[in-house]
């Protein structure tokens, strides 16, 4: 038996549901590939928290 952990699966929901609140749900859509591999950086880097994560894939969004 094979089980897969996607550590980005909680994060990015977070962060698309802040988004859709902020009312910049297409801002989203179009920057996802960035934000994916900005937060595939931070795992590669160690960083596991998904709070952690979740906040600097926001804090990624609005710099940009």
């Amino acid at each position: 038996m094979h089980t897969q952990i996607d550590v980005f699966e909680k994060p990015i929901e977070r962060i698309k549901k802040a988004c859709d609140l902020m009312g910049l749900g297409a801002d989203f859509e179009r920057r996802l590939p960035d934000l994916e591999t900005h937060l595939e950086g931070l795992v590669a880097d160690g960083e596991i928290d998904e709070e952690r994560l979740t906040v600097s894939g926001l804090t990624f969004l609005k710099q940009g």
